[in-house]
């Protein structure tokens, strides 16, 4: 909290610090430390990014594209302004090119400096202008709403029946049948979620399945995912060699993103052929599978959350949803009704601690001492005489 006042103190002052530069925020993400200057190149920056971007405390965060159009209430941005973050739009395309990645960069008066040169000046978005913006996007809405459903139900129209053929599932160690899945998605809340579910987890001991960074997400909370599934454009090096199976989501049209990068490390991996996003091939390989029951940790399901995604619908989502019906809860749903069961063994344990806390006070307790003297003399004179 102290850092964060201490940031909204000397937003408006001058700012000087390294910079790092990418056009992928997520790559961005895994290399920028504490104190550094983002550069990106990120229209509509969505909240899992503007959240990282907090989490890895950022010093500034410049824009090389509009941080939030107006199209849809995207909140990202008013998320990295309310940690106390100057966020800078900045109308230049070719920003990215000007910045070194690593340069010393200074802002001042919305003015970027780049190794003492003027390069670029950009626009300091405040909280109250993002909220009146986040506001009319509000008001706007519906025409929005309308393309996404649009979009949505013109895939559904032509690719449903596609999507409901039998798959054919990689021949994996790991099986799900009998047993529950938990499907992690580095999305909004994942974080508290799994923080709520390790009682669950500890319990039950679900399938671990990553979805991407989800893979990371469990590492980071001191569990091992099983099985790690997506295009792995953003799976540390750690969670590839963490011992996990590797599942490449490939697409029926022969589309692979990330199959270059994984043969580069190396790796061995299996390949699943599906229609849809990496979360719903991993829910859809636990159903197929014949998981219990499968739990979804911060995946997503509201229009924001799609089109913050950069799709224009959410037909797959959807139609994985109707397939696996009731067998899909969401995690919260599972942190709100889960309680944890009394073992045995803590049964055994708390009678142990209460008999040895027994004899200890028998051992050390004077009227005890007492006591027994006087049975041992009664007993003595009894069958003595």
């Amino acid at each position: 909290m102290a850092l964060r006042i201490r940031r909204r103190n000397r937003a408006l002052a001058p700012l000087e610090g390294t910079a790092r530069v990418d056009r992928r925020t997520k790559d961005l993400l895994r290399r920028i430390d504490t104190g550094e200057i983002a550069v990106i190149k990120h229209e509509n920056l969505d909240r899992v990014a503007a959240d990282g971007l907090v989490e890895a405390g950022v010093l500034a965060v410049i824009n090389a594209s509009p941080s939030t159009t107006g199209r849809y209430p995207n909140i990202g941005p008013l998320r990295v302004v309310q940690a106390g973050i100057p966020l800078v739009d900045v109308d230049r395309p070719d920003l990215l090119d000007l910045i070194r990645d690593g340069s010393t960069v200074r802002l001042s008066d919305g003015e970027i400096w780049c190794d003492g040169e003027l390069i670029a000046t950009g626009h300091s978005l405040t909280e109250a202008e993002l909220d009146e913006r986040l506001e009319a996007a509000r008001q706007a809405i519906g025409a929005e709403l309308e393309l996404f459903a649009e979009n949505t139900l013109e895939y559904i129209h032509r690719e449903a029946r596609l999507f409901f053929e039998p798959l054919i599932l990689p021949p994996l160690r790991t099986q799900c049948q009998g047993r529950h899945a938990l499907v992690v998605v580095r999305g909004h809340d994942y974080r508290s979620d799994l923080a709520a579910l390790r009682p669950y987890m500890r319990e039950y001991k679900p399938v671990l399945i990553g979805v991407d960074g989800g893979a990371d997400a469990l590492l980071e909370i001191g569990f091992t995912p099983d099985i790690i599934i997506g295009d792995f454009d953003s799976v540390s090096e750690r969670a590839l060699y963490c011992g996990a199976e590797l599942v490449h989501h490939v697409h029926p049209s022969g589309h692979a993103p990330g199959r270059d990068e994984l043969q580069a490390w190396g790796v061995d991996y299996q390949e699943f052929v599906a229609e849809g996003t990496s979360e719903d091939v991993a829910m859809l390989l636990a159903f197929e599978q014949h998981a219990e029951l499968i739990v979804a940790v911060g995946t997503h399901a509201t229009m924001v959350e799609f089109l913050d995604k950069g799709r224009r619908g959410m037909a797959s989502t959807f139609l994985t949803r109707l397939r696996l019906g009731p067998m899909l809860v969401d995690a919260k749903g599972v942190n709100s009704l889960y309680q944890g069961r009394v073992r045995r063994l803590d049964i055994l344990l708390l009678v142990g601690a209460a008999l040895v806390a027994m004899v200890v006070v028998g051992i050390v307790a004077d009227p005890i001492h007492v006591f027994l003297r006087g049975f041992w003399v009664t007993m003595k004179d009894i069958f003595g005489s």
